[in-house]
């Protein structure tokens, strides 16, 4: 309980910093980019070398990379499905999840 109490307080804060870079920084497009995702993960890398050490910190930061690496697969394909076939957002993004699922499961595999 106390872990999930401090990932709120120290994520909601990081993420309110980020929101206010956000907010100086031009173009706008960049508050997107310093939304919620990487202010979570820099507090949930934290709180992971605190509790854990540096071998739970790679397991994270590994991990969090293939995630990262899978949304960018997805992205690719529901950009694609959309500017090509003409779809709309809906069915795009139901069709491109069987392929984030087959990224993500597939790194996962190969990075455990």
């Amino acid at each position: 309980m106390a872990e999930s109490l401090i990932r709120f307080v120290l994520g909601g804060a990081v993420v309110s910093i980020f929101a206010l870079t956000a907010d100086i920084l031009r173009p706008k497009s960049f508050a997107g980019l310093f939304g919620a995702a990487p202010s979570v993960a820099l507090v949930s890398l934290s709180l992971a070398i605190v509790k854990h050490g540096q071998a739970d910190l790679s397991v994270e930061a590994v991990s969090m990379i293939a995630g990262a690496a899978a949304l960018l697969v997805f992205s690719v394909v529901t950009c694609h499905l959309i500017k090509r076939w003409g779809l709309s957002a809906l069915p795009a993004t139901l069709l491109a999840c069987p392929v984030w699922l087959l990224v993500a499961f597939s790194l996962h595999a190969m990075v455990e």
